[in-house]
């Protein structure tokens, strides 16, 4: 009996070595993320960490999978208005949003509240929203251009 603990034992020890060496990534709820960013571009990075913004601000109404609810929260997925409108979009995520708009011809008109987010943080969070889903953009947001925008 003491011969199999001991077996048991030394097997785990070994397989968490050897798990750890391996170990690039980890998973925090719907979003992976590297234990390192040295591997990752300004972009990828800046995704990552802007997951995980997502994942504790944004996903309760907007979902997961960024489709929002009808009617009453506006998809993020495929959305124009991201696109079409950045600096609203920022605007948006930074100070928060009232009155009506429009997302893929239908019209909103509920109230986000301000989720006291730093520059850095809407920064991350709009570039993950805006390159997730159906969304690509052609230029990065940055915390310098998220300090910018005034309410």
């Amino acid at each position: 009996m003491k011969k199999t603990i001991l077996l048991i034992t030394v097997t785990l020890a070994l397989l968490a070595c050897n798990d750890s060496e391996k170990k690039k990534s980890i998973k925090i709820g719907a979003v992976q993320v590297s234990e390192t960013e040295k591997d990752q571009n300004p972009l990828q990075a800046s995704m990552e960490r802007g997951g995980l913004v997502y994942t504790d601000f944004c996903m309760q109404c907007h979902l997961a999978n960024g489709k929002g609810v009808p009617g009453n929260f506006p998809p993020l997925a495929g959305s124009n208005w991201l696109k079409d409108k950045r600096t609203e979009s920022i605007r948006a995520v930074k100070f928060g949003q009232k009155g009506e708009i429009e997302v893929n011809g239908k019209p909103y008109n509920g109230v986000m509240v301000p989720m006291g987010l730093s520059d850095e943080e809407v920064a991350d969070v709009m570039n993950y929203v805006m390159n997730k889903w159906e969304n690509t953009q052609e230029e990065m947001v940055t915390e310098a251009e998220v300090a910018k925008i005034e309410e």
